[in-house]
């Protein structure tokens, strides 16, 4: 995009929204954050920016929010880990109305650019049920059995954007997000995703001594994590180019969960011992993305490898615990 654009990101009071806020800031452009959270509850709220706290499966709120925009990127939605997202179908298919209202508001506003962020769970449970994954392509969504709930949110308003631009010609662009993570996000109360609460749960087998941590399942399912700011890299690649057909937006490197367990216990300088719940949620039992279509249309895909972006996260989530444990308030 040009310097100075008008743009809204709704859902900018989570965690890859904040992330990339605070990116449209820093490229000079005029950004408005949108989220239900109450402001304190925000991962990051930013200064420079118009901040609002709205619920956006109104539609009101949504014409408030887009007001004067050029540019609308969406990441609003309820959402979380597999715990989360099991236990909640129905609050999440609630968010197809966060985005039908945005693209109802978008269309009438003439908006130039729509961005909608959906999720590697409009993938198939059929495809995904062998550690030994074969990579997603984008063409794998079909036929369509993603993850129940969440998974039909996505599929759903993915081609909510598809029929905006074939019969109204919104520019819309979408990203299958595989697995984000990073600072600033979820890492206690229920919403965090596996690799802030293997972070976590590190930290606190070292603070009660028992140097033992839960994995959900055998830890033999297998996953890709790409690092936040190379989802923030792509986004960015994305909306400068011609592609408007969903992409995978993922790491091609994946792990299982107990290698993830041991990658970062390694990073914290401790042994952990593995004691496995076979009764939690577990999801799918494999998955990773094809890049292949991301490297021919962007020429990109994602680089930070997963122990690096594991260092960052678990050094961010550890400052998180000492300060809730000395007392202080924060975002978890």
């Amino acid at each position: 995009m040009s310097v100075g654009r008008r743009v809204l990101v709704a859902g900018g009071g989570g965690f890859i929204g904040g992330h990339l806020a605070r990116h449209l800031l820093a490229q000079g452009h005029e950004v408005t954050v949108a989220d239900v959270k109450p402001l304190e509850e925000w991962y990051q709220a930013l200064d420079g920016a118009d901040n609002l706290v709205l619920d956006l499966e109104r539609p009101e709120a949504c014409e408030q929010a887009a007001d004067g925009v050029d540019v609308i990127y969406n990441l609003a939605c309820n959402m979380g880990g597999m715990g989360f997202i099991t236990a909640n179908r129905a609050l999440c298919m609630n968010s197809v109305l966060i985005n039908t209202n945005l693209l109802k508001v978008a269309r009438d506003a003439a908006v130039e650019q729509y961005f909608y962020a959906s999720s590697a769970c409009v993938y198939p449970d059929y495809r995904q049920q062998d550690a030994e994954v074969t990579a997603l392509k984008e063409s794998d969504a079909y036929p369509a059995m993603p993850e129940d709930g969440y998974g039909w949110e996505k599929l759903f308003s993915e081609r909510m954007c598809r029929h905006y631009l074939e019969d109204f010609g919104m520019d819309t662009r979408v990203f299958r997000f595989h697995n984000v993570y990073g600072p600033y996000g979820t890492w206690d109360g229920g919403r965090e995703k596996a690799p802030a609460a293997i972070c976590r749960k590190v930290i606190e087998a070292q603070e009660n001594g028992s140097y033992e941590v839960e994995v959900w399942g055998d830890g033999l399912q297998t996953r890709s994590f790409m690092y936040v700011d190379d989802c923030i890299t792509g986004i960015d690649l994305l909306m400068q180019s011609d592609c408007q057909d969903p992409l995978n937006l993922g790491r091609s490197e994946f792990v299982t969960i107990n290698e993830l367990v041991d990658t970062v216990a390694d990073i914290a300088g401790v042994e952990v011992k593995r004691r496995h719940n076979l009764s939690a949620p577990q999801g799918v039992r494999g998955r990773n993305s094809d890049n292949t279509e991301i490297l021919e249309k962007l020429g990109w895909e994602p680089q930070i490898d997963l122990r690096t972006g594991l260092e960052a996260t678990y050094e961010w989530i550890k400052e998180q615990y000492e300060r809730r444990k000395a007392g202080d308030s924060v975002v978890q």
